[in-house]
């Protein structure tokens, strides 16, 4: 547990810095409040136009947008960390190899602190006014305390495979000269297969088969569907051990990629 300490110090440290942004926590709370509830009115006037279609009960639909919005930066890939990027770029990745750490586990601790404190500060109120706007754009409590549980692990385990992507994102930037069209390519592509933009349960049924195999699925729509009941049983079970399964992948990938990335730096003057 030693050596682990000082990747705590990290976290500790970012942690730290993160609790200094309370103003930009703010308006983006509330513009994360209002986004929300249009939403809930978008999908009530699909409900409303076409009920037997539906795929998901109203309420739980309404959990999934509140929760999205509450918990958004634990999931969202854009929320990325550019001193890393500026970093690379620059070539202040020299300085972070000098240190007797592994850059894959700081980086990774740093990132978790980072996100953890920005949606700290933005869940409470937000999800205080979700639990008590009027029926039906309520914010429903969960189906049972099993379910609730199995939603706070699935969330963290959610977290870990979001910061493990984000992680090859960082690392694939040793090989580009910029790493814009990288953070371009995988923010577009994880919105709309993590079901950020249209909750999974909306999509045709073949695309839904494919898109609940790969990791994204794992990142949000398992633990906020496991919050309201949409996901039980069977699916539930699958879709946490799928969870499980990528975290490992993903870590594993990004530190084998990182060691290569290492090998292959070249900073000027040395």
């Amino acid at each position: 547990m030693r050596k682990y300490k000082k990747y705590f110090t990290f976290f500790r440290l970012q942690f730290n810095m993160g609790l200094q942004y309370r103003v930009a926590a703010v308006s983006g709370m509330v513009t994360q409040t209002l986004w929300g509830f249009m939403e809930c009115l978008a999908f009530r006037a699909f409900q409303e136009t076409d009920g037997s279609v539906y795929p998901m009960a109203f309420s739980a639909t309404v959990s999934y947008i509140w929760l999205r919005e509450a918990f958004m930066c634990l999931f969202a890939t854009w929320y990325a960390d550019g001193d890393i990027f500026d970093g690379i770029i620059n070539g202040g990745i020299a300085y972070e190899l000098c240190r007797p750490v592994s850059i894959y586990n700081m980086w990774f601790s740093k990132t978790v602190a980072g996100r953890i404190v920005a949606a700290g500060l933005r869940c409470i109120p937000l999800l205080a006014v979700a639990f008590v706007l009027p029926e039906p754009f309520r914010l429903s409590l969960p189906v049972n305390l099993t379910h609730f549980i199995l939603f706070v692990v699935t969330l963290f385990f959610g977290l870990g495979v979001t910061v493990a992507f984000c992680m090859l994102t960082y690392i694939l930037a040793f090989f580009t000269v910029s790493p814009q069209g990288l953070r371009v390519f995988f923010t577009s592509m994880i919105d709309f297969l993590s079901g950020a933009i249209i909750p999974i349960p909306f999509m045709p049924k073949g695309v839904r088969e494919i898109i609940e195999l790969l990791p994204f699925a794992g990142m949000l729509n398992v633990p906020l569907r496991i919050y309201s009941g949409d996901l039980a049983g069977i699916a539930m079970a699958r879709g946490i051990g799928l969870q499980c399964f990528w975290l490992v992948v993903l870590v594993v990938s990004g530190k084998l990629l990182c060691k290569i990335a290492e090998r292959r730096i070249v900073v000027q003057g040395g």
